[in-house]
């Protein structure tokens, strides 16, 4: 029995370790698993790099990027690591449209210029 006790601090180290680390770091691999499988022709993707771009094209393991308009790159499907929700437009309360700032500046009066 003494060598079982001796043995209990560290399975609950290990039980610790599991829970705390190891479980959460698969599922999220898990799910950028997923997420890159996902990923279909009009996806606005974010790649590992920092790159972001919609995806024009796709084979097995590769994607079409467009970064800018009409320049295109190939990518490995590993290296997306978001895909992009597409913006949408804001409304307040009101119902006025807060996608775009406000113009702060104060209109000027021609009759007030001295």
């Amino acid at each position: 029995m003494e060598g079982l006790a001796g043995l209990l601090p560290f399975v609950a180290i290990a039980a610790v370790f599991w829970l705390l680390l190891i479980r959460p770091q698969r599922k999220r691999q898990l799910e950028l698993m997923a997420t890159q499988r996902a990923v279909a022709v009009g996806d606005e993707i974010l790649l590992g790099a920092g790159i972001v771009g919609r995806v024009v094209g796709e084979a097995d393991d590769v994607l079409e990027l467009e970064i800018a308009p009409g320049v295109a790159m190939k990518v490995a499907r590993g290296a997306v690591v978001r895909v992009l929700q597409p913006e949408t437009t804001e409304t307040s309360p009101d119902g006025l449209d807060t996608s775009e700032p406000l113009d702060r500046t104060e209109p000027t009066d021609p009759s007030r210029d001295h």
